[in-house]
């Protein structure tokens, strides 16, 4: 079968001498002709290329299907032996092992060819050294596809980690997928593979042919493939870099404030179906534009690591390496996050370390035993997702996450990393019944390999990469999330108020008759509201698999609806904790998503009927935003317990809350949330009495946004009629199913 090489061009000008056989080599060992044929040798350099013996030098060139295999020499070209089964060998009257190539005749012609086991090594020590500890903090430079020069030759180095295997070869598009011709060479106790291949160069596919200890023979792709095929299919595909970024003005102020005194608005994105049918490249001439207009400081992209299936929306990762190449290439990907940051929006991105689907191309019983999954099936299968889930105690598998997280901040210059599904890491017997796991060292049902891990992966971001922000999808009580490692927390920047998301949702679904009731499920969350540093999420979970959109779970008509809406947004964007809304619900999609199609953006159509009442709730979204980002009070003192004060909290029978925002200078901003469909006048809230008048900033009730526009217009005076434990009250019009802000007059 051929090889393609592309490293020497066909002769030109004369033609190499005549060639004479040379005489034939000292045969191969039985066993070692068997192991090579089958793909079980560790050592092919020591059997393949050119060596020492008495009276020369042997070369012995393994390659199927060939019809003849020459050595030149010089210009000289000597015809190797036929030893049959794709062998040839030869042995030249040399003193010592010269520069050679070889001339490899196939039934479509000739090719001249460098010989890949006339190389060194490509892979050092120290690389090896650190794989074996776990410590390669950038893994990629060390293992997967690098295209390189090596010894003055082109090619690429191929390396793979299987240690439980019996041989690893390299099969492509460049061996019609046959490996027989190129087995690659074990560098010992690492359990690393490595071969160059001159010649070979971008845009080649790969994957690598593992024979297990059993004997059986299966092809993988690389689990360190920095791109790969377009699904479905599923080679690997050699890439290098070329983009040339220009975001160091972006990267250089980033983390100028920590991310938690500073404003944190993230609008969720998931790329394939934002805009279904762009590019990377295509997204990065519209995306960036449509986000900064409506004020988001952030994207927070759906998972881009290559995934097989697109309905799990990335969260079954098989590439986590690889960008994936439905909307292009990692270069592409790189273009439209550096288009992110020159419109000043930076880019989280969600990363699953959690689990890993089970194809048997990919992760899965990698070298034919449990490798990158536990060896214990009970441990080893997630019982909510058909997956299997990472063995976190193992060197390698902790060292191949942690690199992941590093790589992709910084390759791809990506701000923050939200990880994917912690709650299910955190606990042994998280979805499993008695006798389904396994007690910890102490006893106790927490993974103390998760939380190493957890913590390690923190820790080593923040070290390497200012200015990230890593955010936990962290779903119970577990203490200390966002506690730094060095105090015994997991180490994130922030964590999901799943909480707060839950509660407040249920609250908003009664109808304001009822609400009274439920007043709690609103004020709850300010009991824990600084015992981490948190999110609201209002993300895609909640928009999906019939649980509607977020205007569909409001009551009433459709006005009263979308009145809910503008209402419940304004409240949460004055909550402490940052703020994050899914694509679609910014102009009040009736539609729950769905990914075959993503956002209903004929909803903003001006020739649709209802489109007035669409872009007024996308118009709030937008001054909600740029309220918010001239407005320290809500967002500067989010983790401070001083930066909050309730005014009235247990107005349950008025369906009405009020509170106090202030920054770091003690300016205030008081938000008043009235839920019921009434209009109520003159209603009395206590105030301080340092603020000598105060003037409403933001109505959701205003014309502008679709509301019945019950203003309050004007300064409103302090009274000196303490109210609410306060020293002052102003009286003010609270619009039916509102919310209003109102800041000090100048």
């Amino acid at each position: 079968m051929a090889l393609r090489d592309t490293s020497l061009p066909e002769p030109s000008g004369p033609p190499v001498r005549a060639p004479r056989v040379c005489p034939a080599a000292p045969p191969l060992a039985p066993d070692d002709r068997e192991r090579l044929l089958t793909g079980r040798h560790h050592d092919p350099h020591a059997l393949l290329g050119a060596h020492p013996v008495p009276g020369g030098v042997a070369f012995r060139a393994l390659r199927p299907y060939a019809r003849s295999v020459s050595v030149v020499v010089d210009g000289v070209r000597r015809p190797l032996v036929s030893e049959g089964d794709g062998f040839f060998s030869g042995v030249l009257a040399l003193t010592a092992i010269p520069a050679y190539t070889l001339r490899v005749a196939y039934a479509d012609g000739e090719r001249e060819t460098e010989d890949p086991y006339r190389f060194l090594p490509a892979l050092g020590d120290i690389d090896l050294h650190l794989v074996r500890e776990g410590r390669h903090e950038q893994l990629w430079k060390a293992l997967g596809a690098e295209p390189m020069a090596h010894q003055g030759v082109a090619g690429t180095r191929f390396t793979v980690w299987a240690p439980n295997a019996q041989g690893v070869r390299v099969a492509g598009d460049f061996t019609c997928w046959d490996g027989t011709a190129l087995p690659m060479r074990s560098l010992g106790a690492a359990g690393v593979w490595e071969l160059f291949v001159p010649g070979i160069g971008e845009g080649a596919h790969y994957k690598f042919e593992i024979t297990s200890r059993y004997g059986s023979r299966f092809l993988k792709s690389d689990p360190m493939a920095r791109a790969t095929e377009v699904p479905p299919a599923t080679a690997s595909v050699v890439t290098a870099s070329h983009h040339e970024w220009t975001d160091a003005e972006w990267l250089a102020r980033r983390g100028e404030v920590p991310v938690h005194e500073a404003p944190f608005s993230v609008y969720e994105v998931h790329l394939p179906s934002w805009r279904p049918g762009l590019t990377y490249r295509q997204l990065a001439e519209v995306l960036p534009a449509y986000v900064r207009d409506l004020g988001f400081t952030h994207v927070e992209l759906m998972p881009v690591a290559e995934h097989p299936f697109g309905g799990s929306w990335g969260y079954q990762v098989t590439g986590f390496y690889a960008p994936t190449s439905r909307l292009g290439s990692p270069d592409d990907f790189r273009f439209l996050v550096d288009a992110l940051h020159r419109a000043g929006v930076g880019v989280i991105l969600d990363w699953v370390p959690a689990h890993f689907p089970k194809d048997d191309w990919a992760l899965a019983r990698f070298d034919g035993d449990p490798l990158y999954e536990p060896g214990d099936t009970r441990r080893a299968e997630h019982p909510d997702w058909g997956t299997y889930e990472f063995d976190l105690g193992r060197t390698e598998v902790r060292n191949f996450l942690v690199a992941n997280a590093v790589y992709w901040c910084e390759e791809f210059h990506i701000d923050g990393l939200r990880v994917d599904a912690v709650a299910s890491m955190l606990y042994l017997d998280y979805s499993r019944d008695s006798g389904q796991w396994t007690p910890n060292v102490h006893g106790g049902r927490e993974d103390l390999d998760a939380v190493a891990f957890l913590q390690e992966m923190n820790a080593t971001v923040y070290r390497r990469v200012p200015g990230v922000v890593t955010m936990a999808e962290e779903s119970t009580a577990w203490d200390g999330v966002t506690r730094p490692t060095d105090s015994g927390g997991l180490g994130f920047g922030l964590k999901w108020n799943m909480g707060w998301m839950h509660d407040s949702l249920v609250y908003m679904a009664h109808e304001p008759v009822h609400r009274k009731y439920h007043h709690n499920e609103m004020t709850f969350s300010m009991v824990y509201a600084y015992s981490e540093n948190y999110v609201l999420p209002l993300s895609h979970d909640e928009v999906v698999h019939g649980k509607g959109s977020l205007v569909s779970k409001m009551p009433g008509d459709w006005w009263q609806q979308r009145a809910n809406l503008r209402a419940y947004l304004a409240q949460m964007w004055a909550h402490p904790g940052k703020q994050l809304l899914f694509m679609g619900q910014e102009f009040a999609q009736g539609a729950e998503w769905s990914e075959a199609h993503g956002p209903d953006w004929w909803l903003l159509d001006p020739a649709y009927g209802a489109e007035a009442d669409h872009r007024g709730v996308r118009d709030l979204v937008r001054d909600l935003n740029t309220l918010y980002a001239a407005t320290p009070a809500l967002w500067q003192r989010d983790t401070d317990p001083g930066g909050f004060q309730w005014i009235v909290g247990d107005a349950a029978d008025d369906n009405v809350f009020a509170h106090l925002r202030l920054d770091a200078r003690g300016t205030p901003l008081l938000s008043l949330t009235h839920l019921s469909p009434a209009v109520r006048h003159d209603y009395r809230i206590g105030v301080p009495d340092s603020v000598p008048g105060w003037r409403e900033v933001l109505n959701t009730d205003a014309a502008r946004y679709g509301g019945g526009d019950v203003t309050n217009p004007g300064v409103l005076r302090p009274e000196p009629h303490g109210f609410h434990d306060r020293p002052a009250s102003i009286r003010l019009t609270l619009p039916p199913l509102a919310t209003v802000w109102l800041r000090p007059a100048e």
